[in-house]
């Protein structure tokens, strides 16, 4: 046998490929339209619903997309689940009459996302995007800080000193803030934990 040729080796590292693919699970990711706010309760509401019509050999996964948040109250680090597609349901199933019917008819559900009333069904990667961003980032901080607020100081050398915002690093967490020493505005960068806007 001589060496395989250019397509047989191009064959094989997409056979290679493909099976990788084969192992990703049955069925096919569709996007649920919800009302917002309602995300949660379709998801319970399709669960319980696949469970009574029998219907758990075609609907395998509900996710409800989010990203963990922490949010900053009253110097407090609370750690919040926020949505990242207010609106939208993701269900990994076989799609066909009844499972369609189902699904669309679940209280809460406004329709399928669709292309000429046919659901669309989402890409793999799109779908190993969304489902990785979920597991894998840091949460992010949220923060009710605006350039310009006052904020008291309420931690290390500075604590008690007021001071402005003029510098605001989401990705870091910090803030920049002018505090005055002896008449002179001095920039002091510190932890968005370091700080509580002046109310």
């Amino acid at each position: 046998m001589g060496r395989p040729t250019l397509r047989e080796r191009l064959a094989a590292k997409r056979a290679a490929e493909m099976g990788e693919v084969t192992e990703t699970p049955e069925g096919r990711w569709y996007v649920l339209h919800t009302y917002s706010g309602y995300e949660n309760k379709v998801k319970k509401s399709i669960e319980s619903r696949v469970e009574a019509l029998d219907l758990t050999d075609r609907v395998f996964e509900v996710v409800v997309p989010t990203q963990e948040e922490i949010e900053i109250r009253s110097g407090q680090r609370h750690t919040i689940q926020r949505k990242t597609f207010p609106g939208y349901v993701l269900v990994r199933m076989s799609l066909d009459d009844d499972t369609w019917y189902a699904l669309r008819n679940t209280p809460g559900v406004t329709g399928f996302v669709n292309v000429n009333n046919k659901p669309v069904p989402l890409d793999e990667a799109q779908v190993q995007s969304i489902l990785k961003g979920m597991a894998a980032e840091a949460p992010k901080v949220k923060v009710s800080f605006a350039m310009g607020d006052t904020v008291r100081i309420i931690d290390g050398p500075f604590a008690d000193f007021r001071g402005e915002i003029d510098e605001i690093n989401q990705e870091k967490g910090k803030i920049k803030v002018l505090v005055s020493f002896f008449g002179r505005e001095t920039p002091v960068e510190l932890d968005f934990l370091q700080a509580e806007r002046e109310t």
